[in-house]
């Protein structure tokens, strides 16, 4: 076959096939037998091998997997991948619907199925696919495009030549899961308990192979940016992404307007959850207009315009065993439930938090109890209750600790608190603690670093302080011996360590633990000192000044700083090759917002205040809820209160709404 002849030939097969993938995965409907798929895709084969030159990335031989990473990458969504507020009954959703028609809007909603697996948005330049990411923290996710390639579901080239970001869920169907643990089964492997650790695991394995063996699946329900492509509504955006090639739920997804309907959606998809050939774990219902989003806006965590209905949670009966104690970071003592091993919502729950001394007395709880266990939002397992009608009369009585578990020393309850304390700064439990805390995903986010192995690494010598972490190198062969351990994953959790060296500043600060700096107040407090030495060189006054800075948080910053062991910790990181300083975050800038402080007071029509600002923080200024000689700008809406009175006798800058809306319709 001639040059020119084959890459006709490859190209037909590569449309016949993708036509075929796309009719089978996404609608439901076969083109080509099975016979006939695997004798195209065999020939295909066997012409791109016979002529590399015309050889691609989107060809769908390319979905069989194969390619292995040595580490998923870190990717910055540039919109963020904020995730949805949990409602549990139907007086939250009561209360959704009702602070919507409060704003002077007639809602209609689109209805969808809370998909059981893990987001992902997948991007595409000029209609190819170029990469996938997962939600990670929202900010930053993982690159995770090798694998996702093999998901048949997924476009590998859309129909249309655009640039384009959707997001979605990866799930793994319930058949699936079954032959997979039937195959566990037989080799000894441990069962995989439920379909989305299993989508989750498939998705993050190194080698695309395993993934593609695992017949992953989609659904794709969001556009982050509809306007750009001059779409009204979110049942637009929907049909809009579906005509593209991608697979949306449109069958499960409806339309509705005020409770009723949507309470009828709720009971309707409840009766049919369970024959569904995916797990779903509740409904989530969205404004359809998308004027009407923009209106409603967003907090810093979540969309103001969705909600998240859960199912109501799964209840089971259990031994409680035992009741053991658990030392935080800040000496915070926490009794623990030891329960029989059971499954909840296809989970193994050991172990549940009885928080303190008053809850376990509350619920009346006795060591031998039958329990029933359930998953609080189907995620955190909790104990609901003990049964009274099976006690036997062999139950043991509760009784809080006097002393510290892991160093004896005595505890302290303070007045008018609920919790037991450890007092001991040097007691063992707490170093542990901290360590945690520092590698978590908010700090440090040292992906490998969890509790159970930060707990090991500390039993065995090998990590007891901060400094520790970033010289276990000299540990590798050590490491390599443990059992669980090997080559390849020791090398991974080496990297992932040198990696987070070049974290900014406010992970570090945030990791380090210091009294009431939360990962806001971390970030903000690095915007106005910039780098460790300017912490190390502020008075109590300097951090007292600073904005949004009380006596408290001030007086905590002061003493950590002012340290010893404190200082010399922080000089050893900074030889150790950490970030010291404020790195920046893209942050946007504007000559009229930023560096200044803002109070807003009255109605705004075009806008409410908290999404307002939110906008003021994202270039940079500050908001604050009271007028003083510290406030720069106070904003005015419709029917103002005292602060526009203080704010003319201060003389301080007003804004009316058009100036801002001014503004704002400028960014």
């Amino acid at each position: 076959m001639e040059k020119n002849e084959a890459k006709i030939r490859i190209d037909y097969l590569r449309e016949l096939i993708n036509n075929a993938n796309y009719e089978y995965y996404v609608l439901d409907n076969s083109l080509i037998t099975d016979q006939e798929f695997d004798k195209y895709l065999r020939e295909l084969e066997n012409l791109e091998n016979k002529f590399p030159e015309w050889d691609s990335p989107m060809s769908p031989t390319k979905r069989v997997g194969g390619e292995v990473i040595d580490r998923f990458k870190k990717v910055r969504h540039k919109i963020p991948m904020l995730s949805l507020p949990d409602v549990f009954d139907l007086t939250e959703i009561e209360n959704f619907h009702t602070r919507i028609v409060k704003e002077n809007i007639s809602p209609t909603y689109v209805c969808e199925y809370k998909i059981d697996g893990l987001s992902v948005s997948l991007h595409y330049e000029k209609g190819i696919l170029v990469f996938a990411a997962t939600r990670g923290d929202g900010i930053t996710g993982e690159d995770i495009t090798h694998n996702v390639k093999t998901i048949k579901s997924v476009p590998l080239k859309i129909k249309e030549p655009i640039d384009i970001e959707v997001r979605g869920e990866i799930y793994m169907p319930k058949k699936v899961l079954e032959k997979l643990n039937e195959e566990r089964k037989i080799k000894g492997e441990p069962l995989l308990q439920n379909v989305r650790n299993a989508a989750a695991g498939s998705i993050r394995q190194l080698d695309s192979k395993i993934a593609a063996e695992r017949k992953l699946d989609t659904w794709i329900y969001h556009l982050p940016n509809p306007e750009d492509y001059e779409i009204k509504t979110h049942e637009e955006s929907l049909e809009f992404m579906s005509n593209l090639g991608f697979k949306v739920n449109k069958n499960a997804n409806r339309l509705v307007k005020g409770m009723k309907e949507m309470q009828d959606y709720i009971e309707d998809v409840t009766q049919i959850r369970s024959s569904l050939p995916y797990e779903i774990d509740g409904i989530v219902i969205k404004v359809n207009s998308l004027d009407s989003q923009k209106k409603l806006g967003f907090t810093s965590k979540y969309p103001k315009w969705a909600i998240a209905y859960k199912f109501p949670a799964e209840e089971v009966l259990t031994v409680l065993k035992d009741i053991v104690f658990t030392v935080g970071r800040t000496g915070r003592i926490t009794p623990n439930a030891v329960l029989d091993p059971v499954i909840v919502m296809g989970s193994t729950v050991k172990r549940a938090t009885l928080h303190n001394e008053d809850y376990v007395k509350m619920k009346d709880l006795k060591i031998g109890d039958i329990v029933s266990i359930r998953k609080a939002g189907d995620v955190i397992p909790e104990v609901v209750e003990r049964k009274i009608e099976r006690r036997t009369g062999s139950e043991k009585d509760f009784q809080m600790i006097r002393n510290c578990p892991i160093c004896a020393s005595p505890l302290e309850k303070k007045k008018d608190q609920v919790d037991h304390y450890c007092m001991n700064p040097m007691c063992p439990a707490k170093k542990v603690e901290s360590l945690i805390h520092f590698c978590s995903r908010k700090a440090m986010n040292i992906e490998g670093l969890g509790e159970e192995i930060i707990e090991d690494l500390f039993n065995l010598g090998f990590i007891k302080t901060i400094p520790d972490i970033y010289s276990l190198d000299k540990y590798r062969q050590d490491l390599i011996e443990l059992e669980g351990y090997g080559n390849k994953s020791v090398d991974n959790l080496l990297s992932a360590i040198e990696d987070s060296k070049a974290s900014s500043l406010e992970r570090l600060l945030f990791g380090l633990g210091i009294s009431g700096i939360g990962d806001k107040t971390a970030l903000h407090l690095v915007k106005i000192f910039k780098n460790i030495a300017g912490f190390l060189n502020a008075s109590f006054e300097d951090f007292k000044n600073s904005k949004d800075i009380g006596p408290t948080l001030a007086e905590n910053l002061y003493n950590y700083f002012h340290d010893e062991k404190n200082i010399i910790m922080l000089k050893e990181l900074n030889d150790l090759g950490l970030t010291m300083n404020y790195l920046g975050d893209n942050e946007r800038h504007h000559d009229l917002i930023s560096g200044k402080r803002f109070v807003l007071t009255g109605t705004l029509s075009f806008i409410d205040r908290e999404s307002l600002s939110e906008i003021l923080i994202s270039y940079g200024g500050l908001t604050s809820s009271s007028v003083s000689k510290k406030t720069d700008i106070v904003i005015v809406g419709e029917n103002p209160g005292i602060k526009y009175e203080k704010a003319k006798e201060l003389n301080i800058e007003i804004w009316d709404e058009n100036k801002i809306k001014g503004i704002v319709n400028s960014l």
